[in-house]
């Protein structure tokens, strides 16, 4: 039998191109983290669980989780680790410390974000060659084949397969990036129309400069804890129902099932929705923080994680059902788009953002009106894979 386990609070950096270091940033995430749960201190975590895509390499520095325990000043007395999977590394550590609690293992667990992307411009040539170690170096990456040109052939192909359009893509980066205006840690706060979208710098047609997410330095931290342990410390923790998590065998492009599909999405959200007892997540889930590293991401999650018939998600977005007031809410904090993608951190980011949407705790013109449950969405690497998690407002 499984323990509740519940989200008590969190904290952030601020996002964007940072003089500070990969520690600074550790450092500033965990005090944000034990200053937004007062009766919680470094003294009381017993596992800690780090999510870093590339320190090595963009820091220069690996054994990470031990150095943020000593950053911390944290004695961790049952697990700590290092979760690496790509742009889903915070998601992965947050799995790993819920089951950990679940399990029985913990009551108490500190998870950490914790990207630095931005290098010295000395070494600006150094950070753009790591992208590509999340294909497969030897076959994809020497072709050039990192993030924007892949998910131009994944918008390419769903536009010849069912006319998703320009403006459709469009529509997605305008409405997340004008929900980052009210974010207060964002990397990116200005104001942004459809047509500022079109008329961006062409990077990778059709993708344009804003339909992609930014090169960020950033952190996040969360506090988990047993039921019994988050009820002492909080009445208003948000509590975890539900976890999936697929790859389909798959890593080089050539070996991806689809270039406009993710059956792994739709794999590992029907896990979750079984977990959490979601029968139509259409109409049970109210807000959803997806991975929109690229504008063309966020259509086919509509697509794949069951919302909607697949070649409808650009429909849907143009209508207006992804809006805060729509069928779901989708990414109100700006998304990877409005927001960054400090690799590491942007996971553990979204899980937060859930949580203060439950509490009220986000500005009101970013506001889903009373969310009762929530999803988080990750995928990593190719698309080869993706892990969903379900959130509920009240105990499960």
């Amino acid at each position: 039998m499984t323990r509740a386990v519940g989200i008590v609070g969190g904290g952030h950096t601020q996002w964007g191109r940072r003089e500070a270091t990969w520690k600074d940033m550790a450092q500033e995430a965990g005090k944000a983290a034990f200053d937004a749960v007062p009766d919680v201190g470094p003294e009381d975590v017993e596992g800690l669980f780090v999510g870093a895509v590339q320190p090595e390499r963009f820091a220069f520095q690996s054994h990470v989780a031990p150095l943020v325990a000593e950053l911390l000043g944290i004695d961790v007395d049952a697990m700590i680790a290092r979760t690496e999977l790509a742009c889903a590394s915070g998601q992965a550590a947050l799995r790993y410390a819920w089951l950990a609690i679940a399990a029985g293992q913990l009551d108490t667990a500190l998870v950490l974000g914790v990207e630095k992307m931005n290098l010295p411009k000395s070494a600006s040539e150094e950070a753009q060659a790591s992208m590509t170690n999340v294909l497969d170096r030897e076959f994809d990456g020497v072709n050039g084949l990192n993030a924007p040109p892949y998910f131009a052939m994944i918008a390419q192909r769903h536009m010849h397969e069912y006319g998703t359009t320009r403006e459709q893509l469009a529509q997605v980066s305008a409405k997340n990036k004008n929900h980052a205006v009210h974010t207060d840690y964002a990397q990116f706060r200005d104001e942004v129309s459809v047509d500022d979208v079109l008329e961006s710098f062409p990077l990778s047609p059709p993708l344009c400069l804003y339909d992609c997410s930014g090169v960020t330095d950033g952190a996040a931290g969360l506090i988990l804890m047993s039921e019994e342990k988050a009820r002492e410390v909080t009445d208003e923790a948000t509590w975890i129902a539900g976890s999936g998590q697929s790859c389909m065998a798959s890593n080089s492009i050539n070996n991806l099932p689809s270039l406009s599909a993710w059956p792994q999405a739709t794999e590992a959200a029907e896990s979750a929705y079984d977990d959490a007892g979601i029968d139509d997540p259409l109409r049970e889930i109210d807000v959803a923080e997806i991975h929109d590293c690229f504008s063309i991401s966020e259509i086919v999650e509509y697509e794949d994680l069951g919302w909607v018939e697949k070649g409808e998600g650009g429909q849907f977005a143009e209508d207006g059902r992804s809006e805060l007031d729509g069928d779901i809410g989708v990414n109100p904090r700006g998304g990877l788009l409005g927001c960054g993608h400090p690799l590491g951190a942007t996971g553990v980011s979204q899980a937060l953002e859930i949580h203060d949407q439950f509490r009220g705790d986000v500005p009101e013109e970013r506001r889903v009106p009373d969310p009762e449950t929530g999803l988080i969405h990750n995928l990593s690497g190719s698309g080869s894979v993706h892990s969903v998690m379900v959130m509920e407002r009240e105990r499960p």
